[in-house]
């Protein structure tokens, strides 16, 4: 399965894989996100899909969870 994610004809090179590993370790669940942080769950969804989303965003869940932007998201290079 390639790490890339396909999404409009538009090859997508940042995976918010470590997202859900960071939540993980962290404790914190996205029913936790949705009520108590009140994060969207449209951002949530957005993420999931790993489609694009802001850096207010990223910063809201690197806040949250006490990490570092790498925590959430990864850089993936186009191998050719």
């Amino acid at each position: 399965m390639s790490r890339k994610r396909y999404i409009e004809g538009i090859e997508r090179m940042i995976s918010y894989r470590r997202l859900w590993e960071t939540m993980r370790v962290k404790g914190v669940s996205q029913y936790a996100l949705i009520k108590k942080y009140h994060v969207s769950p449209s951002q949530i969804t957005r993420l999931k899909r790993e489609e694009s989303v802001s850096t207010h965003t990223i910063e809201m869940f690197c806040k949250i969870l006490d990490c570092r932007v790498e925590d959430v998201m990864e850089y993936i290079p186009d191998k050719q």
